[in-house]
């Protein structure tokens, strides 16, 4: 009897002191969700580009009219349609043949707050949000 015991208490012994398996914990991924940008639509800007001034509104149904600026006032420049593709602020104007070009700009800006857009080529204009103008031409 008394093996019995010994091989009882030994089984035991080994059962408690065994090592179990750990389970490893699966790593965990903090991701940001993706930042919704805000649309142009219903928003006016000014910028420069090659020494000249320009204003841009972009009114609620997507249509832009860009114009310079001059020393007796504005004269108008361009106009097209603006559209948001995958986060993007699109042109494509009506005015020429150079096709649609994509800017991307910081998710949200403030009336007055000046940016860097920066197009799909590369290039970066810095632009300012304007109280919202109707241009015409």
């Amino acid at each position: 009897m008394k093996k019995i015991l010994v091989i009882a208490g030994a089984a035991m012994l080994s059962a408690c002191g065994s090592p179990e398996a750990e389970q490893a914990e699966a790593p965990v991924t903090e991701t940001e969700a993706p930042v919704e940008v805000m649309p142009l639509l219903d928003t006016s800007w000014s910028f420069a580009m090659d020494g000249t001034d320009y204003f841009e509104s972009i009114d609620a149904e997507g249509n832009y009219l860009t114009n310079v600026m001059t020393d007796d006032g504005e004269e108008h420049f361009d106009h097209g349609l603006y559209e948001m593709i995958d986060g993007k602020h699109c042109f494509t104007s009506q005015m020429n043949e150079d096709g649609q070009m994509c800017w991307t700009t910081p998710a949200e800006i403030a009336t007055g707050d000046t940016v860097d857009a920066v197009s799909d080529s590369g290039d970066t204009l810095a632009i300012t949000r304007q109280e919202y103008r109707k241009l015409e031409h």
